[in-house]
Formats: C-alpha cells, sequence, structure tokens
C-alpha cells in the first residue's frame, strides 16, 4: 500500500513554473537547463555553486553509483548549505575517518527515481500539504509546501529550501537546496 501511495505520490512530483506561479513563490527558482547527455556527477560538476558536493560524492566513493542508470533525484547542498555546518564539520567529513558518516549524510539526500519539482508539488497537495519519501540511504526525509515555498524536513527537525529545480541529467533531475539535511 505504501509502496503504491508513493508511486502515485511520486508520478505527480514535478515543480513547473505554472504552479509556482499559482502559489506566488518567489523562493523557488525553475532552471530550463538540459543535460541528456550527460550524467548527474557530471551535471552538478558544470555547476559551481555545487563544488563541495562534488568533492563529497567523489570522496564518499559515490561516483561510480550516481553515475549508473539510476533514475535518481538529487537535493544537492548548494556551497553555502555546507557553510552553514558547523566550523570543521567538512573537513573531518572529508576525511578517510569520516567516509562512512559522508556517506550516510550524501546518500539521504538521493530518492531512487526520477521526481520533478511539479510531481512533488501534487503529491505533497495530495496528501494534506506533507509527505514522506524514502531516501536512498533507508531513512525518511519530510516535503512540505506551504505559500509556495518546498522545504524539506530531515530526521532531526532540520529544515532545507528548494531553491532551483529540475536540472536535468542523463539518469535523473536534480534540485538544489540551501541546507544540508541529515539523518538520525
Amino acid at each position: 500500500m505504501f509502496r503504491k501511495l508513493l508511486m502515485i505520490a511520486l508520478s505527480l512530483f514535478v515543480f513547473s513554473s505554472a504552479i509556482q506561479a499559482q502559489c506566488g513563490s518567489h523562493r523557488t527558482t525553475k532552471v530550463a537547463s538540459s543535460y541528456h547527455h550527460k550524467d548527474i556527477v557530471d551535471v552538478a560538476a558544470g555547476y559551481d555553486n555545487l563544488s563541495t558536493l562534488v568533492v563529497a560524492i567523489k570522496t564518499a566513493g559515490l561516483v561510480e553509483t550516481l553515475k549508473s542508470d539510476g533514475p535518481f533525484t538529487v537535493f544537492a547542498p548548494v556551497n553555502s548549505a555546507f557553510a552553514k555546518l558547523e566550523d570543521g564539520t567538512v573537513a573531518s567529513l572529508l576525511k578517510p575517518s569520516g567516509k562512512d558518516q559522508l556517506t550516510k549524510i550524501l546518500t539521504y539526500h538521493v530518492v531512487a527515481g526520477e521526481f520533478k519539482a511539479k510531481d512533488v508539488i501534487a503529491a505533497a497537495k495530495a496528501s494534506g500539504g506533507t509527505f514522506t519519501l524514502e531516501t536512498v540511504s533507508g531513512d525518511e526525509l519530510k516535503i512540505k509546501v506551504a505559500d509556495g515555498a518546498v522545504i524539506l524536513i530531515d530526521e532531526n527537525g532540520g529544515r532545507s529550501a528548494v531553491r532551483t529545480t529540475d536540472i536535468e541529467a542523463s539518469n535523473g533531475v536534480i534540485h538544489s537546496i540551501d541546507s544540508v539535511i541529515l539523518p538520525k
């Protein structure tokens, strides 16, 4: 039953500028870029504001996974999102001793399947404004739509706003977010 509801919710998940306009959102930016010949890692590497994420993906050994067929939806923290973490956190995670924790955090930002912005908004609306997804890490992530903004709520109650949507890749889609989300 949960899987069926999830598939229905996810099939509705593409943020469109028309829906954003209806919601009056000025906080989420839609990007009409298309990189159908580049995978998620290569597309992310092409964005300067995702450079910390790309380094983290390489350090965690997730390049091969995120270059695979997928499809995946990646909620990609921008560089300033990593800068919000407590001093020394990023440096610690990038050390060999932090690899397992880094991998857990990064896979918490990935959902199996390709879910565009309009699908997410529709799924949230169909679920009363909030719905839950299972991430690749096996943990839960809540997605809430309120006042035209799409907010991710992690298992600790931390929040991150979606800033740029629908950055397409050959094996999925990327949505940039303004804070790093953390599993329990």
